[in-house]
């Protein structure tokens, strides 16, 4: 009689406001897990995030609170940065700089690539503290964890929200990058070949390549050493060619484990009353506003430099220039083969996805030292 009282009392709750939100929040929930399971949408991150949802908005759950597990991993992995930074030791084990190396000059348009970060801050900063501000125009980098140091550094009071928009809009590239590609460029621009001329990169260069890198983004950014760092080590360890093992483990075992604890631990901030929010919705605009103005900056920097270069480029390689890796460089190389079908610039495209990585990290990085 009493556990029918209770569940009789359960049920009551769920018609205040505060059970409707939670109802609300079990609907967000189980939205991004279809999308990581039927649409294939970043499943490695949305289906954790969408059950945690579901898991921290059931009634006096107890996967929250003081000794709730997802707030101990939070705190053990998340508040402290670890698990971002673990994981960007699994990406930099992923990464192939070869092609940027074999052609440097593909560096500038991950640079350029960056400009919605800061277009983005400088709108994100008419509705909201410049900590937020600044942790909002970070999703622009198209780089998850990146988005998760930054405002878990900045202490952001919108982890979830930056989080989810981040992981959803890097899953989206394939729908977002296209549409202004195609606005900002003709036909014929997007049909200019660039023969790629392979280039023989030493194993010296391959392993001073993140050594430098990583010097000099200390120097520049000396908030980006962590984020840079780690990728770097990541990339050090897979081009050494003493530590094969330790590499393959990086990129799988140790990428999928943390991707899987950073997912469900991150939806701790999926609270109904800290998500469910006007603000949130706005988060979510502003962070497409950042991936079209990256996707656009990107392009229109390249269509500037073809004004003067006397062999041009194809203008589509700039959109690549965003960190969603490798997604980003593989589409730009899909819509040149529809323009035309012996038109490849795989590897174009993919030096400049790398290069965007590295200069998200960076642009990371410049973000923290001026709000830090």
């Amino acid at each position: 009689m009493q556990d029918l009282l209770k569940l009789f009392e359960n049920a009551a709750e769920l018609i205040t406001v505060e059970g409707v939100k939670m109802v609300i929040m079990w609907l967000i929930g189980g939205a991004l897990i279809f999308l990581a399971i039927k649409k294939e949408m970043e499943p490695t991150l949305l289906l954790p995030i969408g059950f945690g949802a579901i898991l921290v908005n059931l009634p006096n759950s107890g996967a929250i609170g003081p000794e709730g597990p997802l707030s101990v991993l939070y705190n053990a992995g998340i508040a402290n940065e670890l698990f971002p930074l673990i994981l960007f030791i699994g990406i930099g084990a992923m990464i192939d700089f070869g092609p940027l190396l074999s052609n440097p000059k593909l560096m500038v348009f991950g640079g350029a690539a960056q400009f919605g970060i800061f277009f983005t801050l400088c709108m994100a900063s008419m509705f909201f503290a410049d900590k937020d501000a600044a942790s909002i125009a970070i999703i622009g980098a198209a780089d998850g964890p990146t988005s998760i140091f930054v405002a878990n550094v900045l202490g952001s009071d919108y982890k979830g929200a930056i989080t989810v928009a981040a992981y959803s809009y890097m899953a989206l590239v394939p729908i977002i990058q296209p549409p202004v590609i195609k606005l900002l460029t003709t036909k014929k621009e997007r049909m200019i070949k660039m023969p790629y001329v392979q280039a023989e990169v030493s194993k010296t260069t391959r392993i001073l390549f993140p050594i430098i890198i990583t010097i000099v983004a200390g120097i520049v950014a000396p908030a980006s050493v962590a984020l840079v760092g780690f990728l770097m080590f990541g990339n050090l360890i897979r081009e050494c060619g003493v530590l094969d093992s330790l590499s393959e483990t990086a990129q799988k075992v140790l990428a999928n484990l943390v991707t899987i604890f950073l997912g469900i631990t991150i939806a701790s901030q999926m609270q109904a009353e800290r998500f469910l929010h006007p603000a949130t919705l706005l988060i979510m605009g502003l962070g497409l506003v950042a991936f079209i103005f990256d996707t656009a900056g990107g392009v229109l920097f390249a269509k500037l430099l073809n004004l003067f270069l006397k062999t041009k480029v194809n203008p589509m390689i700039g959109a690549a220039g965003i960190s969603a890796f490798p997604m980003s460089g593989r589409v730009v190389h899909k819509m040149a083969l529809k323009e035309d079908p012996q038109n490849f610039i795989l590897m174009q495209a993919t030096g400049v996805n790398v290069s965007g990585q590295i200069a998200s990290v960076i642009a990371g990085g410049l973000i923290l030292n001026f709000f830090g």
